[in-house]
């Protein structure tokens, strides 16, 4: 095909269409090939390629495109061919090359740094939160009332799940299972509680995605009552804390917890959900609840809450600036 054959080095320029400026150049080692009518070649004569390259790629070209067209626009070849080119000595341009090189180089470990600071931040949130399911974040206070008292106090039937746990537990903590401690309200007879909703006039309703969308759907089913909520997103697994209130739609689970710290039973659900994951299973909602649970007493609860939420400020700090 006469003028579409590609030849190592050319320089290939997409002038149709949503990707109108898109360039790159045909490596050295390029055996055969040819383009579309949606792609222009530009054969470098006595031109450093990648400098010509680098021009092409510049806000300068970009600004200087006369594109044509009300649908598809096009940059015609006869505009092209009008465009003015800087062109400096061939050393400089090679001068240029290395230069760019250089900067662009520190670019890319600079954001790679980035990335793996933003590593580093994940990975310390998932070890503050395996210190605190622990009972290693905080220190424990022998004048704790017993998280069994608790447990009691929620349910005076209570009976310990051991499992071979209890001699490995800080003082005054206690195993026990999901329904202990959470109680799941997603599965309330939806046509019971519409007329509720309706009667209450609009909340925001909450998805798998986390994301509240303001006013009723039908496909809420559960309002929710006035104590804080975890959402557990079966599907997309989606574990948030929220503490007003809010219509859950179908795809969702939502827990509360009366008795105990809600957020500290939101940071261990959140804890539960990534550790499921790390031992091979499906982050599935069926998975959260076989569990087997930690409690700290009450008080230890509360202090767990504020050390987590003072050192993940300090994390989320550092992502801010990163992202800035």
């Amino acid at each position: 095909m006469i003028g579409t054959e590609v030849l190592p080095n050319d320089l290939l320029l997409n002038i149709t269409g949503g990707s109108l400026g898109r360039c790159a150049i045909v490596p050295a080692n390029f055996q055969q090939g040819n383009v579309s009518q949606h792609v222009c070649i530009m054969r470098p004569i006595f031109v450093v390629p990648r400098y010509f390259h680098a021009f092409v790629l510049s806000s300068v070209f970009s600004k200087s495109m006369k594109i044509t067209g009300s649908g598809r626009e096009g940059l015609p070849k006869y505009n092209l061919e009008r465009m003015f080119f800087p062109l400096p000595p061939l050393p400089e341009q090679h001068r240029i090359v290395l230069e760019i090189d250089h900067w662009f180089a520190l670019i890319n470990q600079i954001e790679q740094n980035k990335l793996d600071l933003q590593e580093v931040i994940k990975q310390a949130k998932s070890k503050i939160l395996n210190l605190a399911i622990h009972g290693k974040l905080v220190s424990q206070d022998p004048n704790d009332e017993s998280a069994i008292e608790l447990l009691k106090c929620i349910n005076p039937n209570f009976t310990p799940c051991d499992n071979g746990h209890s001699g490995k537990l800080p003082q005054g903590w206690c195993t026990c299972k999901y329904t202990d401690i959470y109680t799941d309200i997603s599965s309330k007879p939806y046509q019971i509680l519409k007329s509720q909703i309706q009667e209450s006039g609009k909340y925001p309703v909450v998805s798998q995605s986390a994301k509240h969308i303001e006013g009723f759907t039908d496909s809420c089913n559960v309002f929710s009552h006035s104590l804080p909520c975890i959402l557990f997103g079966d599907h997309t697994r989606v574990v948030k804390y929220i503490d007003f209130d809010f219509v859950v739609g179908a795809d969702g689970v939502k827990i509360q917890c009366p008795k105990v710290n809600a957020k500290w039973a939101y940071y261990i659900m959140e804890y539960v959900s990534f550790h499921i994951v790390n031992k091979g299973y499906s982050r599935h909602f069926g998975q959260v609840v076989k569990f087997t649970y930690a409690l700290p007493p009450l008080a230890e609860q509360q202090r767990i809450v504020v050390k987590i939420e003072e050192l993940f400020s300090n994390l989320d700090n550092i992502q801010k600036a990163l992202e800035a």
